[in-house]
């Protein structure tokens, strides 16, 4: 078991781990962005680079242990001990879990929700394994195998995201090699899991299932979004504001901006209907405009062409046009 809290090096999963997160990532037309940051913080806190050596606790100050969470109140561990893994296969089996898991639920749901989602059942995965094991402590005296076990690990979460994705599907799946119905997926690879991996934590498992069942029941009281998501929609758009605000500004100062159009000439490559053409001097103006920039001519209603200039009452000539195109440009 690898106390340390020294850097890490990969062993060759992670490279594999990168490449099939890649692989998906590239294939979907909209990209999850939570599921994303999730993978790359699980994989940071477990790679622990340089500028992230002296920031992040060791692993010995955040295992999960109920004794010494409700000692110390310690939210430290109930928290950051999710962030952390035993090794590199331990990682890597919950990412590939959470990429797979992450993309469907995050597309069908939005990432605002889907982080509210990601929230709220490590708050509760983590609290009702508290209370699990607080209660065996209490009523059975069983306080050596649960109340003082050290966990790490992404599990809990991961178990609560299956709950969640299976609650309403009718489908069978594979769990190890059985074939089970989809919504007791859980279920079957919780018993499986602590029958053939020796060194996994029971209660967190099961924690995470229940806090999966009781997120589903939360959200069936609620008729619109719970207030945990009104919360985060709120912060995203306090933070999108500003960048709404000038991307809006730069949206109504652009037709103010005037297009210069080109004096006779092809249009190749410009958009036609916004520009309409001065038959006295033939220069292309801006539709925003109703007066020829060029010789002053007003444009007709219909916008296609322009009729006698303001000031004149003639056809200009030849020369005169001539004259106004070097006053324009200025040679």
């Amino acid at each position: 078991m690898d106390r340390g809290s020294g850097r890490r090096v990969s062993r060759g999963m992670l490279p594999l781990l990168a490449f099939h997160a890649i692989n998906e990532y590239y294939r979907l037309e909209r990209k999850p962005p939570v599921t994303a940051g999730l993978l790359v913080a699980n994989t940071l806190v477990y790679l622990r680079p340089g500028f992230l050596d002296h920031v992040l606790p060791a692993l010995d100050e955040v295992w999960f242990n109920p004794h010494l969470v409700l000692k110390h109140k310690d939210l430290k561990r109930f928290i950051l001990s999710a962030f952390y893994h035993m090794g590199e296969s331990h990682l890597v089996y919950n990412m590939m879990s959470l990429l797979w898991k992450g993309i469907q639920l995050e597309t069908s749901m939005g990432s605002i929700e889907f982080a509210s989602m990601v929230a709220a059942l490590l708050g509760m995965s983590q609290g009702i394994t508290l209370l699990l094991a607080k209660a065996l402590l209490l009523f059975f005296d069983y306080e050596r195998a649960y109340y003082y076990e050290h966990a790490v690990g992404f599990s809990g979460v991961l178990f609560g995201m299956k709950v969640v994705l299976n609650s309403r599907s009718d489908n069978y799946t594979y769990v190890h090699g059985l074939i089970v119905p989809s919504r007791y997926a859980a279920w079957a690879e919780l018993i499986l899991i602590q029958m053939f991996v020796p060194g996994v934590s029971f209660l967190g498992h099961l924690g995470g299932i229940l806090a999966g069942i009781l997120y589903l029941r939360i959200k069936n009281f609620y008729s619109g979004l719970d207030p945990l998501t009104t919360i985060l929609r709120s912060l995203t758009d306090v933070v999108r504001w500003p960048l709404r605000f000038l991307r809006d500004l730069s949206c109504f100062r652009r037709p103010r901006i005037s297009g210069r159009g080109t004096v006779g000439g092809s249009r190749t490559g410009r958009d036609v209907s916004s520009l309409w053409r001065c038959p006295a001097c033939t220069f292309d103006n801006s539709a925003w405009l109703n007066v020829c920039e060029m010789c002053g001519t007003r444009r007709r209603r219909d916008g296609l062409s322009s009729t006698r200039p303001l000031n004149q009452h003639r056809d200009l000539s030849m020369e005169e046009v001539r004259r106004l195109r070097i006053e324009r440009f200025g040679g």
